[in-house]
């Protein structure tokens, strides 16, 4: 135990030891900074393979060719994704609207008693047909010709380095993607629904 106490202070004065203090101090911190650092450069890598192939997607899903094929775009998306982040989870959705401006807006409703939303009675434009007023009103799919489209892929992976871990933070992420497009004029396009009171 004296030889310890004894080693520890010569350590103590001499530079070299004052170094080996520093560092068995400071390292802690900056190895955490460091792997912060991979960590987020590594979801930034994500993202930008996510949006590379959600844009490319998006792209080929306005053509009329694959209009009526979208599960074949998504497993494309899906296979991308998964070149680099094999166990990702990958989901998709899409939304159709008529014109850019409607896009994430709700559907127009007759605000009777003047309170500003939308209540139980009042007459909407059931925009995307499914009997119900709704707080956006797009439709379900890859609508028709014409049709604008909001295409979103999201994709859950768990992250590799443990600073999540030591940042009190879930080991699974999730991003999203999204990208706005309209679809080729190879149709007609549908009649807007008539105004509905429930």
């Amino acid at each position: 135990m004296t030889r310890s106490i004894s080693w520890l202070r010569r350590l103590g004065r001499s530079e070299r030891g004052a170094a080996m203090i520093e560092f068995a101090l400071t390292a802690p911190l900056f190895l955490l900074v460091l792997m912060g650092a991979f960590d987020y450069c590594w979801q930034m890598y994500a993202q930008q393979v996510l949006q590379g192939a959600v844009s490319k997607a998006g792209r080929d899903s306005t053509l009329e060719a694959y209009a009526s094929n979208q599960s074949a775009l998504d497993t494309i998306v899906r296979e991308q994704v998964q070149q680099v982040f094999a166990h990702a989870e990958v989901k998709f959705t899409r939304k159709a609207y008529d014109r850019f401006d409607q896009v994430g807006v709700e559907e127009r409703y007759t605000d009777a008693n003047k309170n500003g939303s939308y209540d139980t009675g009042e007459c909407y434009d059931d925009s995307n047909g499914n009997g119900q007023w709704d707080a956006d009103r797009g439709r379900d799919g890859n609508g028709g010709a014409d049709d604008v489209i909001l295409y979103s892929a999201s994709m859950t992976f768990d992250r590799v380095l443990p600073v999540w871990r030591m940042l009190g933070q879930p080991q699974s992420t999730t991003l999203t993607s999204t990208t706005v497009l309209r679809n080729q004029p190879f149709a007609t396009g549908s009649d807007a629904p008539a105004d509905t009171c429930a």
